[in-house]
């Protein structure tokens, strides 16, 4: 391995409690528009801060047994960005939900995160623009908040698309609040 690595040509693949998981089908296009969305949120609003922004294709060797690719995620400690990835936790980390990572994602990685220290987890859904967030709390995650749009979809009542909270605060700063519409922008 050098240090000047642009790029890795291995499959993106994680390794959840030792076992491998290929990632694939790639994911949809509103997956990745609502996690690059996240992202660049993210990146402008963190220049010139002490943390720093990474989107999704970033390894992150959380335990020996676990290695993520987060969607996006913000690293406050500088020591642990290698060259290859990201080695120990990150103070955030956003997961997009596609049909075949939810299980994983509402399941062993939320317990995962949970367990190494990430201080707080968001689940974002593309198709129900929602996002639910979690924070950190004397080593226990506790719901912070569901955040949604919600399209007209089947079982969300207009009273509920209207009284959902429409701006999600990310707890690292206490001036940083992000519209959902902005993360759910230019989605089908």
């Amino acid at each position: 391995m050098t240090d000047n690595l642009a790029y890795q040509e291995e499959p993106w693949e994680e390794k959840l409690n030792g076992q491998i998981f290929l990632m694939s089908p790639r994911p949809s296009v509103n997956h990745n528009r609502a996690a690059g969305n996240i992202y660049h949120i993210f990146r402008n609003y963190l220049k010139g801060k002490p943390c720093e922004a990474f989107g999704g294709g970033v390894d992150v060797f959380i335990t020996e047994e676990d290695t993520v690719i987060p969607d996006a995620m913000i690293i406050c400690s500088k020591d642990i960005i290698k060259p290859d990835g990201i080695h120990g936790t990150p103070d955030l980390i956003v997961e997009a939900l596609s049909p075949s990572t939810a299980k994983n994602d509402r399941g062993y990685k939320k317990d995962l995160y949970e367990r190494t220290g990430v201080k707080e987890y968001w689940i974002a859904d593309p198709m129900m623009r929602s996002i639910e967030a979690y924070i950190l709390s004397d080593g226990k995650y506790t719901l912070d908040g569901f955040y949604g749009i919600f399209p007209d979809f089947p079982g969300i009542t207009e009273q509920e698309r209207q009284e959902s909270k429409k701006e999600i605060p990310v707890s690292l700063y206490d001036n940083f609040r992000i519209p959902l519409d902005e993360i759910f922008y230019n989605l089908f």
